[in-house]
Order: structure tokens, then sequence, then C-alpha cells
């Protein structure tokens, strides 16, 4: 079942590796579900079934003009579970963008058939600064995304990925061709999706979904996030996640997944085995 087709004719490509209990691998921004290839594997020889897929607007989904906000991209989640059979006993683990998925799923969703779930370096849960969110990103910051992407896309993807993996002038924990890799993904997406997801992230507020949250969650996250603050959301969601259990990686990047891949797969292994 490589794709399979939202209640508004969006078609979303699946990938959908061994078997066992669920584990959905919800994506960020602006990758594709091949950036959960690492975990997707490990998971499915370890007995899993690891079911990750494109976001729509990116990857090999299609593109629709509209439907980027949360409560949409949350239903076409709730599709992929139903759709591919994973409604009982689902981890639901999402990476930056995607934990607001997760988030949103387990308030709008009231998480039927989740057992667990994972943040991984998400924007769970507010990333704008405001008066009651002093540790988040200020609306300037978040402005000049969508401000970059539009006067030079491809240029500004290729700093922006060198930040999200850690890259700099002495610290470089991947190679010149991972961060190519990386980029390729951006570079299947469409512009109106990039746009569109970026304003969801950037603002949406999902403080009112934490208490949703009625499973054991793991939450992971670099203490040198530089994409996505760790005070504004890491942190903050632990705390307002009963019972969750957080890992602070120490001088990571945003992009842990990929340059902590072999610790966090384990971390992941060990939270599912519980």
């Amino acid at each position: 079942m490589p794709y399979i087709k939202t209640r508004d004719g969006t078609d979303l490509y699946v990938k959908d590796w061994g078997s066992g209990r669920p584990v959905v691998l919800i994506h960020g921004w602006p990758l594709s579900s091949d950036s959960w290839d690492a975990q997707a594997m490990a998971l499915a020889d370890a007995g899993f079934r690891a079911i990750a897929y494109d976001r729509r607007g990116f990857g090999r989904s299609s593109q629709p003009w509209s439907g980027y906000d949360y409560d949409t991209l949350t239903d076409d989640l709730a599709e992929v579970l139903e759709q591919t059979g994973a409604t009982e006993d689902a981890t639901l683990v999402g990476f930056s963008m995607g934990g607001g998925e997760v988030a949103r799923y387990m308030s709008r969703h009231e998480g039927k058939g989740v057992v667990a779930a994972g943040l991984i370096s998400s924007v769970v849960p507010y990333m704008l600064k405001t008066e009651d969110n002093p540790n988040g990103v200020p609306e300037e910051q978040l402005a000049s995304i969508g401000e970059g992407i539009q006067k030079d896309r491809y240029g500004f993807f290729q700093t922006f990925l060198k930040q999200f993996l850690g890259v700099g002038f002495i610290s470089s924990p991947v190679s010149n061709e991972t961060v190519d890799w990386a980029w390729n993904q951006t570079n299947l997406a469409g512009l109106k999706p990039i746009l569109a997801c970026a304003q969801s992230f950037g603002h949406t507020d999902f403080r009112g979904d934490l208490p949703a949250f009625r499973v054991p969650t793991l939450i992971v996250h670099g203490t040198s996030d530089q994409t996505v603050p760790i005070d504004a959301t890491g942190r903050e969601a632990a705390k307002g996640i009963s019972g969750s259990q957080l890992v602070e990686y120490d001088g990571a990047p945003h992009g842990l997944t990929i340059t902590e891949s072999d610790r966090f797969t384990n971390d992941l292994l060990t939270f599912l085995g519980r």
C-alpha cells in the first residue's frame, strides 16, 4: 500500500515495514518519511511495525492548495491509522513539526488506538514568543523564514539545514553528503506547503492539547537546538504532560534523530519495550 487517499482526495505516500505493534513516525518540516529510515529499519528488525508517511505537500505525497493547518494534518494522520489498520496499540512518534500532529491527535481524536507517544525535537507546546511564552521564538524571526524561502528557497535551505544538523565552523556531526541528502528532500516539497506549514508550526498553540496525553510519553530534545528552543518546547511539554519522560541530549542540535541516530534509536526501543 504505497498510497492512501484522504477524505479530500489527497494522496499520501506510506511506508509500512515489519510486523507487530505499530509505531507511526511523523516527519519534520521540510523533510519526508525518508528521514525516519534508520529508526524504521531498527523498529522492524526489533519486531515492531514501522509506518512512516509523507505529509501532504511533501515528499511523494500530492500537493493540494489547502489543508496545511494542524486540524487537517491531524485528520490525515487519523486516515493513515485507519487505512493501515494501525488502530490498536499504536505508538505515535512526531519529530519537530510532527509533534504537533501527535498532540492534536490526542485531543481532536481523543488518542484513539494510541498506547504511547513520542515528541522528538518537537514544536509542542508553543513556538511563538508571547508575554506568557517568553522563551519562544520572536515573530520577526519566524517571519524571516518565509521571507528567506521566497527570496532564495534553495540557498535558504542550504543554510537552514546546516543549523538544523549542527554544522558550524568547528562542529560537523554529519558529512556534507548528509546535508545534501536533506536538501534534496526539501526540493520534493511544494512551495505552498512549505510556506503554509511554516506558518502553522510557528503559530499553533498546543498548550490546550497537553492534558489529552493520557499515555506514556517520551520527550527527547537537544540542549543546543537553535531551530526549536528547548526552553519553550521540550521542557514546557514535560511540565504539561503528566507522567512524561524528558531526555535531554546535551549539546545536540535539532536534527538529533540523524546526528545522534544510534543513541536515539536505542532510547526509542527502550521506551517501547517498557
